[in-house]
């Protein structure tokens, strides 16, 4: 005869689980934020850049503008961990401008 599963602990075990998920996210977001810089803004000025992007997502083009920028920030990001002055061989010429953001 099959053992009965213990319903209550895999919930339990799934619920530790999410919330061990939600303090990781809540840490690499404030990790993005210092990363990017935007810590040394006030946190109403972030609150409202933030609630601004919110309401300009509708527009595709401001979005895919944003989604570009910040794919150059982090691979520029990836490049300065493998090694400063090494060119990237899987994205040549992003970083053509020298600030790896390209025209804006």
């Amino acid at each position: 005869m099959r053992k009965p599963r213990d319903i209550d602990a895999e919930l339990r075990a799934l619920q530790d689980k999410a919330k061990s998920l939600k303090a990781r996210k809540v840490v690499q977001l404030g990790e993005l934020v210092t990363a990017t810089g935007a810590d040394a803004l006030d946190a109403e000025t972030l609150a409202g850049v933030l609630l601004e992007a919110l309401d300009s997502s509708k527009q595709p083009d401001a979005k895919e503008g944003w989604r570009q920028r910040g794919a150059a920030f982090f691979q520029r990001r990836a490049r300065s961990r493998k090694g400063a002055g090494q060119p990237s061989d899987d994205n040549p010429g992003a970083a053509a401008d020298g600030d790896g953001l390209g025209a804006r």
